[in-house]
């Protein structure tokens, strides 16, 4: 077994992790990054195949290596992937890669303890500052009702698929109508399947982002939203309205679907006969039901009280654990601002829970002397 000591861990390398350790090491600090993927970007190379991001190039690219697409251009996952993996060598960021951290906890038994990783090669590591960045959207969330469905249907999550070759024979139900449950609608269609998109129309975005002047909108759309923070009173309703909900659609308005020959549906109450039913009685017969349901964050390997919520969401304040000095998070949603999740939030988010770190641990040192 190998101890390693360190000023600062970073969990995770996907681009928070990637923005985190850039300031990191513009700061000098002694800092590693560890993430249980065999390549860097690999969480992006996961996703669905058809996945393309609607996020205008200048939001996109992290600090110190411009995105490599066309000006109004939007990545795939797997061209994000690949740019991601870029910037780390470009970056010459320290990774240990293939590596999960199987527990986090204090050293000792004092609350200003190092913390330590508990690594899955068996190797420890001991740092003063720890920041998770392991995502948002690690555990499926799926209504309980998804056990009553019979067992001849066929059931995903968002998160688990991949394309179209998933789908059994026969009509597809997709449950959940905001950006992946649409993008997953018209990759059934477009592979020739019946399809019924149900769920409440969580609103779109009425540009065409894939049109130069709807690029530019959307960037001044996005502009808005990274203003929209937990400072301001506007921001703090927009967080709470935001709990429970789906983003607006970016890319697939109705008309989009419509033409794609995908039928629309109510939100889905029960099972009847092992049915789904809408909550207008509606019986739907589907050999695929996609539930496009939601997700969140997989902290259970975090071994310090006070830390994780009931509802395995991180306790929090502007990234920072309340509960747990020298603990924070980066990429989680609306940690800072509305697009605190999404790439055109991270590289602030990042920046500013690297220095608010070394500040309070510089203001601790002054106590204790």
């Amino acid at each position: 077994m190998h101890t390693t000591v360190l000023d600062t861990a970073v969990i995770g390398a996907g681009a928070a992790g990637l923005a985190a350790g850039h300031r990191l090491a513009e700061r000098g600090d002694r800092f590693e990054l560890f993430d249980d993927h065999a390549r860097v970007g690999d969480s992006w190379r996961e996703r669905y195949r058809s996945l393309r991001l609607f996020t205008p190039r200048p939001f996109i690219s992290l600090p110190g290596l411009p995105i490599e697409i066309g000006r109004f251009g939007y990545p795939t996952g797997a061209e994000l992937a690949d740019y991601l993996e870029r910037y780390a060598r470009h970056s010459a960021l320290p990774i240990r890669l293939s590596t999960r951290v199987v527990r986090l906890s204090r050293a000792g038994a004092a609350s200003d303890g190092r913390f330590r990783l508990e690594l899955s090669d068996g190797d420890d590591v001991f740092a003063d500052r720890v920041i998770v960045t392991t995502g948002a959207h690690r555990v499926p969330i799926v209504p309980a009702i998804a056990s009553q469905l019979d067992p001849a249907i066929r059931q995903l999550h968002s998160i688990d698929y991949r394309g179209p070759e998933q789908f059994a024979d026969g009509p597809v139900l997709v449950v959940g109508a905001a950006n992946s449950g649409t993008d997953v609608a018209l990759d059934a269609a477009r592979a020739g399947h019946t399809v019924t998109l149900a769920g409440r129309h969580p609103g779109h975005v009425p540009v065409d982002i894939d049109r130069p002047m709807g690029n530019l909108m959307a960037g001044v759309i996005l502009s808005r939203r990274l203003r929209l923070t937990v400072d301001t009173p506007k921001g703090r309703a927009a967080r709470e309205a935001s709990r429970g909900h789906g983003l607006m659609v970016i890319r697939n308005g109705p008309t989009v679907l419509e033409r794609a020959g995908v039928s629309r549906a109510a939100r889905i109450e029960r099972v009847e006969a092992g049915r789904p039913v809408t909550d207008d009685g509606t019986a739907i017969d589907a050999a695929t039901v996609v539930w496009c349901t939601g997700s969140r964050p997989d902290l259970s390997w975090i071994d310090i009280d006070g830390v994780v919520d009931d509802d395995g969401f991180p306790i929090e304040h502007l990234g920072l654990a309340t509960g747990c000095r020298g603990l924070a998070f980066v990429g989680m949603p609306f940690q800072h601002s509305a697009v605190s999740v999404a790439l055109t939030g991270i590289a602030h988010d990042a920046a500013d829970v690297v220095d608010t770190l070394a500040a309070a641990s510089v203001t601790a040192r002054e106590v204790a002397v």
